[in-house]
């Protein structure tokens, strides 16, 4: 597609991909002088915002060689920092991450002497995650430390969040004067929460000189390295770094690279401040910087390739930020670096028309040539999307390293609609982290947790008790062997999953006010919509709109269990519950006629079979009807997502056989793709069998599918896979992304990873290296259909 990198990019990205992640002890240091200078002497709202200024006005400054954008979240590529307030890491936690084989992060004897020495003593009993467990009941506890569920904030803070397009119009002067602004119009007099309000102002105010402070700090950096460089081209290079910091992020961007740099300050300034489930994304870069783009290509201050490097530079910063380090069921539930940044390409403009341009085209060059774990890329296409676009797209995918990922904006934008957006502000959102919909800038869409529905059905049939860890963790609903009817065996089901929603729910309630009370997102809430304008914080109701998602895992799983009793037990009778019952005891062994009716001889989702489709229906209503609407505590409600990152290995861990003659403590099924080896009838079935979900009532689901590269090759290749992805988005599927490898290509790669150490593959909703996956994980992976057309 491109002319490949330049000497520069190649050099960047491989400082990228080759420097090892580490962890960074320096925001933890400045967290801690800014706590034990402020806080009691101030507000909540007002100490958080102070610590963030501490940061900005503290942290080091890093300039790596030939680099045009500025700017890390670490001290540099790949350096990770730690959020104390949130989780306080012990050693042991150090120790693991140091040591693990996958997903590991190099701690230093220095830092690990300055987490014993100064951040635990402080943060060991105040953080949030202490907080938080010393708040849950413990039902909660049961059903967090068994499998029932996870829960995002107890390492992370609320965030998942996206940029629109306000900054590249205002900078942070700006939007201090709307604030200034609103709290010049504060009611005194009939306003019983103004003095929150004005509180909440003044830290966001704070948080723009923070911001502005660190432009200010790298202008005055790049200055004065530009005065002793002897090389002129790296001098006219800094001496670029430094015209782009006197105008960003104090003001707003005047040209394409001065977009990029405001974009990327903004980025850093979020991920310092809260550890915000990760991500930040820039959104709909491509109409974002388009204006930019335009204006400089025709008054001729701008080249295509010089606009392409930018790109290209911005790509290595999203590249050189791992996920901040997790520990325990959190990283089984998200075992990954990938920081879970998306950009989004192509779409529908404000008013509707087609958003492809110019800069679309750019960036699927950029992800084509860079071939990086991070930024996560997807297209998203809608009925307008020019099928030229499409085809470039699936051209990149048909390379086989898992980007970009293929989201339905027409469905996206009636998710939102349904979901009480306004039409311009459903039009200017879109995906973000995996499949996750949002209003850009305008909404707080909190992902709270995954919750494993295959194994709900499981302790279902153990009348409450869940037999892996042997508590009874459920209602008991009944022993299932004495069940006349299906109905009887759903019903109890339906019981047993509302009893754990409410416990879920119930907790995350609780973990919401405890984030508004204690940890406020002062600078997230200026780039926030209506936080300004209402006096509220991000954390607290402040967004336009206020969004809690729980994620179901397992649809595949738990369809075809209900299929197989469904028809093997109470349909044709070929085998009693009794002996159901006793088969998933053990595991299948000594019960092979069972299985192989489970296994072969009974109708799964993801063939077009409505005996087993329509059971899918069923489980998702049960799944959606649970959780949608309940309100949560910023104004707002939850919703459900069906998506898993890694959970659905986790998920399988810790449950038994199943009744879909899935063995024990292997893989449940992931998003809403079929279970391994279900799926016998094509694509075109799957996609099909998919389509009957009501994706509309969700806020976003994940369809993974598998290709040999010889199935896509040539140009009829291109149109085939080109077609599959129209005709399921026509039947209004969320979205779909690409495998496309062969089987023993994987398994060569399992047995000699030294040989393999740069294939990518998809994941979930997101792409990683083979090589740092669990052997479980690799095993899912080789394991999903190789599907033909």
């Amino acid at each position: 597609m491109g002319r490949g990198m330049n000497e520069r990019i190649q050099k960047l990205r491989k400082q990228s991909i080759t420097t090892e992640p580490h962890i960074s002890i320096e925001r933890a240091v400045l967290v801690n002088e800014a706590y034990q200078k402020y806080a009691g002497t101030v507000e909540k709202p007002i100490l958080r915002a102070l610590t963030f200024k501490h940061i900005m006005e503290n942290k080091k400054l890093c300039m790596n060689e030939d680099e045009l954008i500025v700017g890390e979240k670490g001290e540099g590529p790949q350096s990770t920092p730690t959020f104390p307030e949130l989780c306080c890491h012990t050693l042991k936690d150090f120790e693991i991450m140091n040591d693990r084989e996958y997903i590991s992060f190099k701690t230093s004897e220095e830092v690990r002497k300055v987490q014993v020495e100064t951040i635990i003593p402080y943060w060991e009993n105040r953080s949030i995650r202490k907080n938080i467990f010393d708040h849950m009941k413990p039902e909660w506890v049961d059903c967090y430390e068994n499998g029932i569920y996870t829960e995002f904030m107890e390492q992370r803070s609320p965030g998942h969040t996206v940029a629109d397009g306000k900054m590249y119009k205002k900078g942070f002067l700006g939007f201090k004067k709307n604030i200034e602004d609103s709290i010049s119009k504060l009611d005194y007099f009939d306003d019983p929460q103004v003095y929150e309000k004005k509180t909440q102002l003044q830290a966001m105010a704070i948080c723009c000189d923070g911001i502005i402070a660190f432009g200010k700090r790298y202008e005055q950096y790049a200055r004065a390295l530009a005065e002793n460089e002897t090389d002129e081209r790296r001098k006219a290079d800094l001496l670029k770094i430094v015209q782009n910091c006197e105008v960003v992020p104090a003001h707003a961007p005047k040209t394409f690279h001065q977009a990029i740099q405001m974009y990327w300050f903004v980025h850093v300034g979020v991920t310092n401040e809260l550890n915000n489930w990760d991500a930040y994304s820039p959104g709909r870069l491509d109409q974002h910087l388009y204006p930019f783009y335009k204006k400089e290509i025709e008054e001729g201050t701008l080249t295509r390739d010089e606009a392409k490097e930018l790109l290209e530079c911005l790509w290595v910063k999203f590249n050189n930020q791992p996920a901040p380090p997790k520990v325990g069921i959190t990283l089984k539930e998200s075992a990954t670096y990938t920081d879970f940044a998306n950009i989004n390409t192509g779409g529908v403009t404000s008013d509707g028309a087609d958003g492809v341009n110019d800069v679309s085209y750019l960036i699927l060059e950029v992800m084509d040539e860079m071939k990086q774990l991070q930024p996560s890329s997807n297209v998203q296409i809608s009925r307008k999307t020019p099928q030229h676009f499409l085809k470039k797209a699936c051209e990149v995918s048909r390379k086989g390293w898992g980007q970009p990922a293929f989201y339905n904006i027409d469905a996206m934008i009636q998710e939102m609609l349904r979901a009480g957006k306004d039409i311009t502000d459903a039009r200017e959102g879109g995906a973000s982290g995996c499949v996750e919909t949002g209003a850009y800038g305008k909404e707080a869409y909190i992902l709270t947790g995954y919750m494993n529905i295959p194994k709900i059905f499981e302790i279902t049939l153990n009348n409450g008790l869940d037999k892996v860890s042997g508590k009874q963790l459920g209602l008991k609903t009944g022993d299932p062997r004495g069940f006349e009817t299906y109905e009887e065996l759903f019903e109890a089901f339906n019981k047993q999953l509302n009893y754990f929603v409410d416990i879920k729910i119930k907790g995350s309630n609780i973990i919401e006010k405890i984030y508004a009370t204690h940890m406020p997102s002062p600078f997230l809430s200026v780039i926030t919509s209506d936080c300004i304008s209402k006096g509220m914080d991000y954390n607290a109701g402040g967004a336009r709109y206020n969004t809690n998602y729980i994620q179901g895992v397992g649809i595949g799983t738990i369809t075809d269990c209900l299929a197989s009793i469904k028809y093997n037990v109470f349909d044709k009778k070929r085998f009693s519950m009794d002996e159901l019952l006793k088969a998933l005891e053990d595991n299948f062994e000594g019960h092979e006629n069972i299985h192989n009716i489970i296994c072969n001889k009974t109708a799964k989702y993801g063939n077009d079979d409505d005996y087993a489709d329509d059971l899918m229906i069923d489980a998702f209503n049960l799944f959606y009807n649970a959780v949608n609407g309940r309100p949560n505590m910023k104004g707002g409600c939850y919703r459900i997502d069906m998506l898993p990152t890694t959970c659905h290995v986790y998920f399988g861990e810790v449950m038994g056989a199943s009744a879909d003659g899935r063995l024990a403590h292997k893989p449940v099924s992931e998003g809403i793709s079929p279970a391994k080896g279900a799926d016998r009838n094509g694509p075109t079935a799957v996609v099909r069998s998919a389509a009957k979900m009501d994706h509309l009532r969700t806020g976003g689901t994940l369809l993974n599918q598998k290709f040999t590269p010889s199935v896509l090759a040539g140009d009829e290749g291109i149109e085939n896979l080109a077609s599959l992805i129209r005709s399921y988005f026509n039947m209004d599927g969320h979205h779909i992304q690409f495998n496309v490898i062969d089987r023993q290509t994987l398994i060569d790669a399992q047995n000699k990873p030294e040989e393999y150490k740069d294939l990518i593959v998809r994941v979930a909703g997101y792409s990683d290296h083979f090589h740092n996956l669990s052997k479980a994980l690799q095993d899912e992976i080789i394991e999903r259909t190789e599907q033909e057309f």
